[in-house]
């Protein structure tokens, strides 16, 4: 099985959602199995009757219950614990989101063992795993714990990638968690991953403000002459990297600026996740950088509205793939 290519393990994801259908759309309709071995991570009678119900044939599909079988140029479906379901395509299901955690514990823990080379994950419904799973998080914090290193998610594509101060939190929060230290450690983060997984030997990173016009020099707020220039201060005389701003992030998302930097730096979840979705969103790459494990997905949901009516887009996925065998080459050459 060894070889040039990177295997790919690949999560399902809830098989109520899009999953199956991106991930057999995206190896039927691209040259991924010339770069990779993909092993998808379900229950055999469920990933059948999936394809039954999107009458999907697919000659490519190799059904294994041993690694000892995963066999090349095939979409490899290794066999996770059985499970009584019947699948109802777009119906949110306790069921169905407990079959996507089981995939993403089973597949975690064979990437753990090294016995895959990366892994992609399918969107889940996390608030139907937390019925089940009550601790659960989402993706990011769930793997942080699997593995070593802090986790940093990265959203990439051909135009940006860009990383955030704040993630998940309410809005009237952001203020209060946007401190000195942690754009230090994150920019640092990026800065190693651009390095390490892009093999860009020298980045050069803009990080935006807080506020309108990134203050309008105190006007509009004091964060970005006491909090997030005093950080980029300290990365460019303490740290030797290269890091500018803090840029107004109203007017930073123009092709020309965008060109002149390796990376980014958001302040908070839809002031990046805005513009780079509505630049990037069927390319776009969600990646967890920082860990000592490699793991991307595709950007959107589950699509519940569309599921089973074989129109939803595998882009993003086939870029998730590609990113993914393309980090794991870049941290072993």
């Amino acid at each position: 099985m060894r070889g040039k290519k990177t295997i790919v393990g690949i999560s399902v994801g809830d098989i109520h959602g899009i999953g199956i259908e991106i991930i057999i759309d995206a190896f039927t309709q691209s040259n991924l199995l010339e770069k990779c071995i993909p092993i998808i991570f379900c229950p055999h009678q469920i990933f059948i009757d999936y394809l039954s119900l999107i009458n999907s044939v697919n000659s490519d599909i190799s059904f294994i219950k041993s690694f000892d079988d995963v066999t090349e140029n095939k979409i490899n479906v290794f066999q996770t614990e059985e499970f009584q379901h019947k699948v109802e395509l777009g119906k949110p299901s306790q069921d169905s989101a407990l079959i996507a955690y089981k995939s993403l514990e089973i597949s975690s823990a064979y990437l753990k063992n090294q016995m895959i080379d990366s892994l992609v994950t399918a969107p889940i419904d996390k608030y139907q795993i937390r019925k089940s799973v009550p601790n659960f998080i989402g993706h990011t914090e769930y793997l942080e714990n699997q593995f070593e290193g802090k986790s940093l998610m990265v959203m990439l594509s051909e135009k940006m990638k860009i990383a955030f101060i704040t993630g998940h939190i309410p809005l009237n929060q952001v203020s209060e968690n946007i401190k000195e230290d942690k754009i230090i450690n994150k920019t640092i983060q990026l800065n190693n991953s651009l390095k390490k997984d892009f093999k860009i030997s020298n980045p050069k990173i803009a990080v935006l403000g807080l506020n309108p016009h990134a203050g309008e020099n105190d006007m509009l707020g004091l964060e970005e002459s006491t909090i997030i220039s005093p950080a980029i201060k300290h990365l460019q005389t303490k740290k030797n990297i290269v890091a500018e701003g803090p840029f107004s992030a109203d007017s930073f998302f123009t092709e020309e600026k965008l060109s002149k930097y390796d990376g980014i730096i958001a302040m908070y979840h839809d002031q990046g996740l805005i513009p780079f979705k509505g630049l990037s969103f069927s390319n776009g790459v969600n990646y967890t950088a920082g860990l000592n494990k490699i793991r991307t997905s595709p950007v959107h949901g589950v699509a519940y509205d569309i599921s089973g009516k074989n129109t939803a887009n595998s882009n993003s996925f086939i870029a998730a793939v590609n990113a993914a065998c393309q980090i794991y080459i870049s941290r072993n050459s």
